[in-house]
């Protein structure tokens, strides 16, 4: 897919609220327009007064235009202020509902390619970055480099050498600006590189603040902090050192009008080519260019920017995603999942070889191998949470590309080893499962769930915060409100990715009640370790590299599958071990 530039991504999102873009535009040129006048009619009571005009009331009216000319200037220029960020954050609001939306529909692995930190570094302050460009630079970079340059046609007609007079200074301030580009370039780029890299260091540091002093490393991890942050100012340094001359350079020449103005113009008054009454209008005209054009040359750093600020935020939005019909067409016959010669590459590494399964309507189906076999992957697969890369995986008897990705997400709940809870209410977080639950059928469905009983036990019951990722709670706890969670969607299949991973054998039999609550009537696809909670699913499937090794029923893969048979002699032994250390 091509990618689109700059200016085309800005035009798009200006356009979402032109009507205000539009109206702030051209409130903006009224206010400069409106900050000229006082310069042209002070250039007229110089003639004026040149040419003998003693009447008072005519230089008092002058001078109460001047003073309504700077009203309408502050007027026009706080109505097109106001106009412009008003919509601009409207539209930032909208570029980060979009960001979050496409996550949703882009594949999991593109997501998790990059680190949460970076996540929340576009969408929270590369996002916000964008608030100079669409409120600052449309309407006041345009309206300041507009007006200047109407002026200068005006003195062109004055006198064209007097006009020419007045960009002497803005070449040098061109070649400054030029040599400071060139200098300076790629080291934004390796700024936010670095920033991004702070936020990345700094967001795993507090993650992981309690295995850092449970094992004593707070040195060492506190050091790898330091560092990013003191590199992530250093680069800053450095740019900045590299553009500094050269940026004063550029705001000094580019608006001192003068510098051409007065030598100039004295040499063509003293040789009789210039009235001296024109000399003085284009003295005071320059005067009136110098502030458009200082405000102007203020956004050249923001407009050097704008490729990188809104590169990383475009970039998300420009992701493959995960191609899926608007409607149904073909309606499902039942929930029977079927994968056929399915390979899945991550990271340039073929994890899933040519996977063929059948999954049974109403049936328990176990999938085991040993660790980084490919097991959660065919899950989330089947989940559609990734696409294959090859074969397919039909639900119903038609293929999983071919139903909608809302219609296909509301067939299967998938309860995961680290399932996530929102910082909000219990409550809140189980009728995530079903948009628009009644409370009675939370409570319901925790009860089915066997939650009920220690919700109630919480210090507010149904309306207690979770904490942030559900950290007021246990690990037994959090999986079994997203259980009940998963019972409200009332999805036809269950997923259960290591379900039990995080338990205490207290809280494994009461995850384990619940979810035989759950998938009572639905199919069901466990994920396990522990080989003891799937003896009697009616299929096992055994995978390893990768690769489907076996499948059949816990009895006949220990006769013929040596694989399954020391697996469960393994996991045999260890929970012997487990039994006799706690009985010790």
């Amino acid at each position: 897919m091509k990618k689109r530039g700059v200016m085309s991504w800005v035009a798009e999102f200006a356009g979402r609220k032109k009507g205000y873009y539009c109206g702030s535009i051209l409130l903006a040129i009224a206010g400069v327009a409106a900050s000229f006048v006082p310069y042209l009619i002070i250039a007229d009571m110089v003639r004026n007064l040149l040419g003998g005009n003693n009447n008072a009331n005519y230089y008092l009216w002058q001078i109460l235009l001047i003073a309504l000319a700077w009203v309408v200037r502050v007027l026009f220029h706080n109505l097109s202020t106001t106009l412009s960020h008003v919509a601009t954050f409207n539209v930032l609001a909208g570029i980060r509902t979009d960001l979050c939306e496409k996550l949703s529909r882009i594949p999991l692995g593109s997501v998790l390619d990059d680190n949460s930190g970076s996540y929340k570094n576009i969408i929270v302050e590369r996002v916000d970055s964008m608030e100079t460009t669409l409120a600052h630079i449309i309407p006041e970079f345009t309206a300041n480099l507009l007006l200047p340059l109407v002026m200068f046609v005006y003195m062109l007609a004055i006198d064209w050498r007097m006009g020419l007079a007045t960009l002497l200074p803005a070449v040098v301030g061109a070649f400054c600006a030029t040599v400071m580009i060139v200098k300076s370039k790629g080291d934004f780029d390796t700024t936010v590189k670095k920033t991004k890299y702070l936020n990345d260091t700094a967001v795993e540091y507090i993650n992981g603040i309690e295995v850092i002093k449970a094992f004593g490393k707070t040195g060492s991890s506190y050091e790898k902090f330091v560092d990013a942050a003191r590199e992530g100012a250093d680069c800053f340094i450095r740019w900045m050192r590299k553009c500094v001359w050269w940026q004063a350079g550029t705001m000094c020449f580019t608006p001192a009008t003068f510098l051409g103005v007065l030598p100039v113009g004295l040499l063509l008054v003293r040789s009789g080519s210039l009235a001296a009454g024109d000399f003085i209008t284009c003295i005071i005209l320059s005067a009136g260019i110098i502030t458009p054009l200082i405000i102007a040359f203020s956004y050249s750093d923001d407009i050097s920017k704008m490729r990188t600020i809104f590169g990383e935020v475009t970039e998300i939005l420009e992701r493959e995603e995960m191609e899926r019909p608007g409607r149904v067409v073909d309606v499902p016959e039942g929930s029977d999942i079927s994968l056929r010669d399915v390979r899945f590459t991550y990271k340039d590494k073929e994890v899933l070889h040519g996977i063929n399964m059948e999954i049974k309507q109403g049936e328990v189906n176990a999938i085991v191998g040993p660790s980084g076999s490919g097991k959660s992957t065919i899950a989330r697969l089947i989940d559609s949470l990734w696409d294959v890369d090859s074969g397919s995986i039909s639900y119903g008897g038609v293929n999983i590309k071919d139903l909608p990705l809302y219609y296909y997400m509301g067939q299967i709940a998938y309860v995961a080893q680290d399932n996530y809870l929102f910082d909000m209410t219990v409550k809140e977080n189980i009728r995530l499962g079903k948009a628009g639950a009644t409370d009675e059928e939370v409570v319901a469905a925790a009860k089915a769930s066997g939650c009920h009983e220690f919700i109630m036990n919480l210090e507010n019951g149904y309306d207690t915060l979770v904490g942030g990722a559900g950290g007021h709670l246990s690990g037994g706890e959090r999986q079994r409100i997203c259980i009940a969670r998963a019972m409200l969607k009332d999805a036809p299949v269950v997923i259960m990715d290591e379900a039990t991973a995080y338990t205490d054998p207290e809280n494994e039999a009461l995850v384990q009640e619940s979810v035989a609550k759950l998938v009572k009537g639905r199919t069901l696809i466990v994920i396990a370790h522990r080989l003891s909670t799937i003896q009697t699913a009616d299929r096992i499937f055994v995978i390893n590299k990768g690769n489907l090794e076996a499948e059949g029923t816990h009895k006949e893969l220990l006769s013929g599958c040596e694989l399954y048979r020391n697996m469960w002699e393994a996991h045999s032994m260890t929970r012997d071990s487990g039994e006799e250390a706690a009985y010790a």
